[in-house]
Protein backbone atom coordinates (compact mmCIF):
# COMPACT_ATOMS: atom_id res chain seq x y z
CA UNK A 1 0.00 0.00 0.00
CA UNK A 2 0.52 3.61 -0.68
CA UNK A 3 1.42 6.13 2.10
CA UNK A 4 0.92 9.97 2.28
CA UNK A 5 1.90 11.54 5.03
CA UNK A 6 0.84 15.14 6.26
CA UNK A 7 2.76 17.09 9.22
CA UNK A 8 1.34 20.41 10.34
CA UNK A 9 4.02 21.64 12.17
CA UNK A 10 4.49 25.40 13.73
CA UNK A 11 7.31 26.42 15.57
CA UNK A 12 8.99 22.55 15.81
CA UNK A 13 12.65 23.24 15.90
CA UNK A 14 12.98 21.24 18.61
CA UNK A 15 10.90 18.60 17.54
CA UNK A 16 11.39 18.13 13.63
CA UNK A 17 14.41 16.80 12.95
CA UNK A 18 14.43 14.03 15.09
CA UNK A 19 10.75 13.23 13.78
CA UNK A 20 11.57 13.39 10.15
CA UNK A 21 14.89 11.62 10.78
CA UNK A 22 12.59 8.85 12.12
CA UNK A 23 10.31 8.30 9.10
CA UNK A 24 13.63 8.19 6.99
CA UNK A 25 14.36 5.07 8.71
CA UNK A 26 11.07 3.46 8.51
CA UNK A 27 11.70 0.15 6.88
CA UNK A 28 8.59 0.58 5.34
CA UNK A 29 9.40 2.76 2.26
CA UNK A 30 6.31 3.46 0.11
CA UNK A 31 5.05 6.74 1.21
CA UNK A 32 5.32 10.52 0.73
CA UNK A 33 5.62 13.23 3.22
CA UNK A 34 4.13 16.75 2.78
CA UNK A 35 5.28 18.84 5.40
CA UNK A 36 2.86 21.80 6.42
CA UNK A 37 4.82 24.78 8.00
CA UNK A 38 2.00 26.90 9.25
CA UNK A 39 3.66 30.11 9.44
CA UNK A 40 6.87 29.52 11.62
CA UNK A 41 8.89 32.08 13.51
CA UNK A 42 11.87 29.62 14.42
CA UNK A 43 14.19 27.57 12.59
CA UNK A 44 11.47 24.87 11.52
CA UNK A 45 11.15 26.45 7.64
CA UNK A 46 15.11 25.89 7.12
CA UNK A 47 15.38 22.33 9.16
CA UNK A 48 12.87 20.75 6.81
CA UNK A 49 14.17 22.21 4.04
CA UNK A 50 17.54 21.35 4.97
CA UNK A 51 16.02 17.93 5.18
CA UNK A 52 14.03 18.27 1.85
CA UNK A 53 17.51 17.71 -0.29
CA UNK A 54 18.34 14.39 1.45
CA UNK A 55 14.89 12.72 0.89
CA UNK A 56 13.23 13.23 -2.40
CA UNK A 57 9.85 12.02 -1.05
CA UNK A 58 10.14 14.79 1.52
CA UNK A 59 7.71 18.00 0.05
CA UNK A 60 7.41 20.87 1.72
CA UNK A 61 4.07 23.83 2.08
CA UNK A 62 5.04 27.11 2.87
CA UNK A 63 2.11 28.97 4.78
CA UNK A 64 1.27 32.21 6.12
CA UNK A 65 0.87 31.69 9.58
CA UNK A 66 -3.29 30.82 10.03
CA UNK A 67 -5.62 32.20 12.97
CA UNK A 68 -5.22 29.81 16.85
CA UNK A 69 -8.18 27.98 16.88
CA UNK A 70 -8.14 25.08 19.36
CA UNK A 71 -8.64 21.24 16.81
CA UNK A 72 -9.73 23.36 14.16
CA UNK A 73 -6.19 24.94 13.37
CA UNK A 74 -4.23 21.93 12.71
CA UNK A 75 -7.11 19.86 10.95
CA UNK A 76 -7.44 23.47 8.41
CA UNK A 77 -3.66 22.80 8.08
CA UNK A 78 -3.53 19.42 7.37
CA UNK A 79 -6.55 20.06 4.77
CA UNK A 80 -3.71 22.46 3.21
CA UNK A 81 -1.39 19.98 2.92
CA UNK A 82 -3.75 17.57 1.68
CA UNK A 83 -4.72 19.85 -1.48
CA UNK A 84 -1.57 20.14 -2.49
CA UNK A 85 -1.21 16.17 -3.70
CA UNK A 86 -3.65 14.27 -5.32
CA UNK A 87 -4.36 12.40 -2.22
CA UNK A 88 -6.90 9.89 -4.07
CA UNK A 89 -3.59 7.96 -5.40
CA UNK A 90 -2.34 6.82 -1.97
CA UNK A 91 -4.45 3.93 -0.40
CA UNK A 92 -3.57 5.01 2.93
CA UNK A 93 -3.34 9.04 4.74
CA UNK A 94 -1.42 9.70 7.64
CA UNK A 95 -1.43 12.82 9.99
CA UNK A 96 0.90 12.82 11.90
CA UNK A 97 2.39 15.37 14.57
CA UNK A 98 5.58 17.25 14.15
CA UNK A 99 6.96 16.31 17.58
CA UNK A 100 6.58 12.29 17.46
CA UNK A 101 9.59 9.90 16.70
CA UNK A 102 8.43 6.74 15.11
CA UNK A 103 10.40 3.04 16.02
CA UNK A 104 12.25 1.72 12.69
CA UNK A 105 9.28 -0.48 12.01
CA UNK A 106 5.90 1.73 12.90
CA UNK A 107 4.56 1.78 8.84
CA UNK A 108 5.72 -1.22 8.17
CA UNK A 109 3.18 -2.84 11.24
CA UNK A 110 0.68 -0.48 10.32
CA UNK A 111 0.76 -1.56 7.22
CA UNK A 112 0.22 -5.29 7.93
CA UNK A 113 -2.92 -4.22 9.73
CA UNK A 114 -4.43 -2.44 6.40
CA UNK A 115 -3.27 -5.23 4.31
CA UNK A 116 -4.87 -8.43 6.48
CA UNK A 117 -7.39 -6.62 7.71
CA UNK A 118 -9.98 -4.77 5.31
CA UNK A 119 -12.42 -3.81 7.67
CA UNK A 120 -9.47 -1.48 9.39
CA UNK A 121 -10.63 1.96 8.85
CA UNK A 122 -8.90 3.86 11.23
CA UNK A 123 -4.74 2.25 12.66
CA UNK A 124 -1.94 3.70 15.02
CA UNK A 125 0.22 2.33 17.73
CA UNK A 126 -0.26 4.26 21.27
CA UNK A 127 1.80 7.22 22.10
CA UNK A 128 4.08 7.24 25.18
CA UNK A 129 5.94 10.26 26.45
CA UNK A 130 8.50 11.02 29.18
CA UNK A 131 7.83 9.69 33.04
CA UNK A 132 7.54 13.37 34.41
CA UNK A 133 5.47 12.71 37.46
CA UNK A 134 8.89 12.98 39.58
CA UNK A 135 9.77 16.12 37.06
CA UNK A 136 6.19 18.23 35.88
CA UNK A 137 8.60 20.26 33.68
CA UNK A 138 8.99 18.12 30.75
CA UNK A 139 11.57 20.21 28.80
CA UNK A 140 14.30 19.80 31.55
CA UNK A 141 14.38 16.22 31.02
CA UNK A 142 15.06 16.49 27.42
CA UNK A 143 18.67 14.77 26.56
CA UNK A 144 20.09 16.76 24.01
CA UNK A 145 22.46 13.49 23.55
CA UNK A 146 19.83 10.84 23.68
CA UNK A 147 19.81 8.02 20.67
CA UNK A 148 15.59 8.70 19.41
CA UNK A 149 15.82 5.75 17.76
CA UNK A 150 16.37 3.42 20.93
CA UNK A 151 12.95 1.95 21.37
CA UNK A 152 14.16 -0.78 24.05
CA UNK A 153 13.06 1.60 27.31
CA UNK A 154 15.38 -0.48 29.57
CA UNK A 155 14.52 1.77 32.37
CA UNK A 156 11.42 2.48 31.76
CA UNK A 157 11.91 6.18 31.24
CA UNK A 158 8.81 6.28 28.56
CA UNK A 159 5.19 5.66 29.86
CA UNK A 160 1.66 5.65 28.27
CA UNK A 161 0.44 9.41 28.16
CA UNK A 162 -2.50 8.50 29.63
CA UNK A 163 -5.59 10.80 28.48
CA UNK A 164 -7.66 8.08 27.25
CA UNK A 165 -8.11 3.98 26.40
CA UNK A 166 -5.19 2.85 24.77
CA UNK A 167 -7.93 1.31 22.41
CA UNK A 168 -8.42 4.83 20.97
CA UNK A 169 -6.56 6.19 18.04
CA UNK A 170 -4.71 9.37 19.29
CA UNK A 171 -4.86 12.73 17.36
CA UNK A 172 -0.91 13.10 17.02
CA UNK A 173 -0.83 9.46 15.06
CA UNK A 174 -3.97 8.68 13.03
CA UNK A 175 -3.58 6.26 9.91
CA UNK A 176 -6.95 6.38 7.77
CA UNK A 177 -7.71 3.54 5.18
CA UNK A 178 -8.52 6.09 1.79
CA UNK A 179 -12.37 4.45 1.58
CA UNK A 180 -12.82 5.06 5.26
CA UNK A 181 -11.26 8.75 5.08
CA UNK A 182 -14.11 8.97 1.79
CA UNK A 183 -16.98 7.61 3.89
CA UNK A 184 -16.32 10.13 7.00
CA UNK A 185 -15.72 13.27 4.52
CA UNK A 186 -12.60 13.96 5.60
CA UNK A 187 -11.77 15.46 8.70
CA UNK A 188 -13.75 18.48 10.76
CA UNK A 189 -12.22 21.90 11.76
CA UNK A 190 -13.34 21.56 15.03
CA UNK A 191 -12.46 21.18 18.51
CA UNK A 192 -12.54 17.31 19.43
CA UNK A 193 -12.07 16.43 15.66
CA UNK A 194 -10.14 13.44 17.11
CA UNK A 195 -12.74 11.54 18.48
CA UNK A 196 -15.20 12.97 15.94
CA UNK A 197 -13.23 10.75 13.16
CA UNK A 198 -13.67 8.46 15.44
CA UNK A 199 -17.48 7.93 15.77
CA UNK A 200 -17.97 9.21 11.60
CA UNK A 201 -15.84 5.64 11.38
CA UNK A 202 -17.72 3.47 13.00
CA UNK A 203 -21.09 4.76 11.07
CA UNK A 204 -20.06 3.27 8.13
CA UNK A 205 -18.64 0.19 9.81
CA UNK A 206 -15.27 0.71 9.65
CA UNK A 207 -12.92 -1.13 12.68
CA UNK A 208 -10.57 1.14 14.76
CA UNK A 209 -7.68 -0.75 15.60
CA UNK A 210 -4.51 0.01 18.10
CA UNK A 211 -1.24 -2.04 18.34
CA UNK A 212 -0.54 -2.23 21.57
CA UNK A 213 3.04 -3.46 21.47
CA UNK A 214 3.73 -0.80 19.28
CA UNK A 215 4.82 2.74 20.25
CA UNK A 216 5.67 6.30 19.75
CA UNK A 217 7.68 9.07 21.24
CA UNK A 218 5.63 12.08 21.81
CA UNK A 219 8.26 14.65 22.70
CA UNK A 220 5.92 17.37 23.70
CA UNK A 221 3.12 15.80 26.03
CA UNK A 222 -0.91 17.09 25.29
CA UNK A 223 -1.57 17.13 28.97
CA UNK A 224 0.09 20.65 29.63
CA UNK A 225 -2.10 22.42 26.47
CA UNK A 226 -4.81 23.83 27.78
CA UNK A 227 -5.04 22.92 31.01
CA UNK A 228 -6.75 26.17 32.44
CA UNK A 229 -9.28 26.21 30.14
CA UNK A 230 -10.02 21.91 30.49
CA UNK A 231 -13.40 22.35 31.79
CA UNK A 232 -14.66 24.90 29.43
CA UNK A 233 -12.67 23.18 26.35
CA UNK A 234 -14.72 19.97 27.26
CA UNK A 235 -17.94 22.00 26.95
CA UNK A 236 -17.50 23.22 23.70
CA UNK A 237 -16.11 19.37 22.76
CA UNK A 238 -18.99 18.39 23.74
CA UNK A 239 -21.27 20.10 21.42
CA UNK A 240 -19.23 19.63 18.81
CA UNK A 241 -19.54 15.89 18.87
CA UNK A 242 -23.22 15.99 18.78
CA UNK A 243 -24.12 15.74 22.16
CA UNK A 244 -27.74 15.80 23.74
CA UNK A 245 -27.79 18.38 27.01
CA UNK A 246 -28.64 14.72 28.91
CA UNK A 247 -25.56 13.48 27.39
CA UNK A 248 -23.59 16.02 27.89
CA UNK A 249 -24.41 16.27 31.32
CA UNK A 250 -23.60 12.22 31.93
CA UNK A 251 -20.28 12.99 30.39
CA UNK A 252 -19.66 15.78 32.26
CA UNK A 253 -20.50 13.81 35.62
CA UNK A 254 -18.38 11.54 34.66
CA UNK A 255 -15.39 13.85 33.83
CA UNK A 256 -15.64 15.96 37.47
CA UNK A 257 -16.22 12.60 39.46
CA UNK A 258 -13.12 11.13 38.05
CA UNK A 259 -11.42 14.64 39.07
CA UNK A 260 -13.47 15.35 42.20
CA UNK A 261 -14.48 18.60 41.01
CA UNK A 262 -18.14 19.81 41.23
CA UNK A 263 -17.00 22.88 39.63
CA UNK A 264 -15.93 21.23 36.62
CA UNK A 265 -19.11 19.91 35.72
CA UNK A 266 -20.85 23.60 35.98
CA UNK A 267 -18.25 24.74 33.91
CA UNK A 268 -18.66 22.19 31.16
CA UNK A 269 -22.28 22.49 31.10
CA UNK A 270 -21.80 26.26 31.00
CA UNK A 271 -19.74 25.95 28.02
CA UNK A 272 -21.87 23.35 26.61
CA UNK A 273 -25.07 25.67 26.71
CA UNK A 274 -23.33 28.76 25.30
CA UNK A 275 -22.46 27.20 22.09
CA UNK A 276 -23.67 29.09 19.22
CA UNK A 277 -21.72 27.87 16.28
CA UNK A 278 -23.62 25.72 13.89
CA UNK A 279 -22.43 21.68 14.00
CA UNK A 280 -19.97 20.77 11.19
CA UNK A 281 -22.16 17.08 11.23
CA UNK A 282 -25.16 16.40 9.21
CA UNK A 283 -28.29 15.31 11.60
CA UNK A 284 -27.98 11.69 10.31
CA UNK A 285 -24.60 11.80 11.64
CA UNK A 286 -25.75 13.39 14.91
CA UNK A 287 -28.25 10.98 15.07
CA UNK A 288 -25.85 8.35 15.02
CA UNK A 289 -23.27 9.80 17.21
CA UNK A 290 -26.16 10.52 19.89
CA UNK A 291 -27.85 6.51 19.96
CA UNK A 292 -23.82 5.25 19.80
CA UNK A 293 -23.28 7.29 22.91
CA UNK A 294 -26.61 5.38 24.71
CA UNK A 295 -25.75 2.57 23.45
CA UNK A 296 -22.11 2.78 25.33
CA UNK A 297 -24.08 4.01 28.41
CA UNK A 298 -26.36 1.37 29.22
CA UNK A 299 -24.11 -1.27 27.82
CA UNK A 300 -21.65 -0.13 31.63
CA UNK A 301 -25.08 -1.08 33.23
CA UNK A 302 -25.01 -4.38 31.62
CA UNK A 303 -28.74 -3.46 29.84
Amino acid sequence: MKFLIIIPAHNEESNIFPCLESLKNQSFQDFVCVVVNDGSTDKTSEIINDFKVKDSRLKVLDLEKSEHSPGAKVVRTFNEGLESVNWKDFDVICKYDADIVFPQNYLEKINQIFETNPKAGIVSGLVYIKNYKQNPEIKNLRNPNEDWADFSNKNGEWVFENLSSKNHVRGPIKAYRKECFEDMNGLRAVLGWDNLDILLAKKSNWEVVTIKELWVKHLRPTAYKYKSQKAEKLGQYFYNIGLSLPLAMISSAKSSFKNRSAKEFFITINSFLTQKEKRNLSIEEIKFIRNLRWKEFFKNFGL
